[in-house]
């Protein structure tokens, strides 16, 4: 009997682990279905958003465009003067040094990581499977007041430092909606290593069939975060090919 009741147990157990992964994909496929549907989102091109931020008492314009071949920048107007942040155009990772306020290459390394991102649009959990990710549902978290599902995604190793560290990302949906509420990961590099970066998504809207948060704080984890309010949100629009380029003698 003794021997049968392992045997029981085994069987619970292989049969358990499919379903934690079927959940795991039902969660993520909830998400993008109830924001638009797990096809709409596949026909994205572009997505501009217009947005703005709060520096003591100052509202700052922001400018943000990502594209499906991984393009992306971040244009910031401060005072008359336009800062390019965050701009890759497939190759070069660059953005506007505010000392000198001219244009700066990213380092290598930060380079080669940029371009593992550009199969990531509009999300790294969108055909994560095709990409080679693993995602596993690391249970639930309360989140501000709210359940969540806490699901971690794994992507190739980044390096960093010239060394090979693991590239873990974990998601927070909420439970009954499946919209998604938060994102965390730890930070690699800079001042603020070791420490977890943590972006929080709240004030969904509908954008041409497809909903998207309308509100972020962006920051380290218990340190509080910088708000940014989103204007307008675009998709599928023509974009200057000038303002992914790095400049010229620079």
């Amino acid at each position: 009997m003794k021997n049968l009741n392992l045997v029981f147990v085994a069987l619970l157990f292989v049969c358990a682990s499919p379903v934690q992964a079927q959940s795991v994909d039902e969660i993520i496929s909830n998400y993008f279905e109830n924001t638009g549907g797990y096809a709409k989102w596949g026909e994205l091109k572009n997505i501009k958003m217009s947005a703005k931020v709060n520096q003591g008492g100052l509202e700052i314009p922001l400018e943000i465009v990502q594209t499906a071949e991984g393009r992306q920048y971040t244009k910031i107007n401060f005072q008359g003067q336009v800062i390019m942040q965050g701009v890759f155009d497939g190759e070069t990772l660059w953005g506007t040094n505010f000392q000198t306020m001219k244009a700066e290459k990213a380092d290598a390394e930060a380079t080669e990581i940029q371009k593992l991102e550009k199969n990531d649009f509009p999300e790294s959990l969108y055909n994560y499977k095709t990409k080679g990710y693993n995602v596993e549902l690391s249970g639930k978290e309360t989140m501000d007041g709210t359940e969540t599902f806490k699901v971690k995604l794994t992507k190739e190793p980044i390096t960093v430092d010239g060394q090979k560290v693991e590239n873990i990302t974990y998601y927070f949906f909420d439970v009954e909606s499946f919209v998604l509420l938060a994102v965390e990961s730890e930070i690699k590099s800079g001042p603020a290593k070791g420490m977890i970066s943590q972006s929080k998504m709240s004030d969904y809207q509908e954008v041409n069939g497809l909903y998207f948060p309308f509100k972020l704080t962006q920051g380290v984890k218990g340190q509080g975060g910088q708000a940014i309010t989103l204007d307008a949100i675009e998709l599928n629009v023509e974009v200057n090919e000038k303002d992914f380029a790095y400049p010229d003698g620079e």
